[in-house]
């Protein structure tokens, strides 16, 4: 239900080729686009709204090993985002070998003070995957499904909830 709802709110919000671009949201914009998250959420809270959605797009294109096929280290990488401390997110990452025996967790912490909010994203040609960059220092944040669209509303909704948790 949540994908099809997810589904129906990606049809009306305007489509964002990079990151970047939702600097570029401006105003009624950022208004419709914030207000639409929680009108599907059910929640008068952004910052509900927002992980909720980043949560829900993260299960969406999350990289799985079927989509691997020919690769000799298949895997599933699953994330959850959540709040820490103040000023502070939790990247839960979950990786299962491809028959789903070796499983191992890593949680990253990451503060939100200090960085620029917007996530970049890189989907070479030739993969599998697409990868969102970490703000804060350049590094690999997290891998998907190679999907454009993805990427980029994952990437939005990432970079509005940074900037959500930065105003404290």
């Amino acid at each position: 239900m949540a994908m099809v709802l997810g589904g129906a709110l990606f049809v009306a919000m305007p489509a964002v080729a990079s990151a970047d671009d939702a600097a570029t949201l401006q105003g009624a914009e950022q208004v419709a686009y914030l207000n639409g998250l929680k009108r599907l959420y059910l929640t008068d809270n952004e910052r509900q709204a927002l992980l909720a959605h980043s949560n829900a797009l993260l299960d969406t294109y999350a990289l799985r090993a079927g989509y691997q096929v020919g690769q000799a280290q298949r895997q599933d990488l699953l994330y959850r985002i959540s709040l820490g401390a103040a000023g502070e997110l939790i990247l839960r990452e979950e990786s299962r070998g491809a028959e789903g025996t070796a499983i191992a967790v890593r949680n990253q912490r990451f503060s939100v003070f200090g960085i620029d909010p917007f996530i970049r994203y890189e989907c070479p040609a030739g993969g599998v995957r697409c990868v969102l960059i970490n703000p804060g220092d350049g590094s690999p944040l997290l891998t998907i499904l190679r999907d454009h669209q993805g990427a980029a509303e994952l990437a939005k909704a990432l970079s509005f909830l940074i900037r959500n948790v930065q105003k404290g």
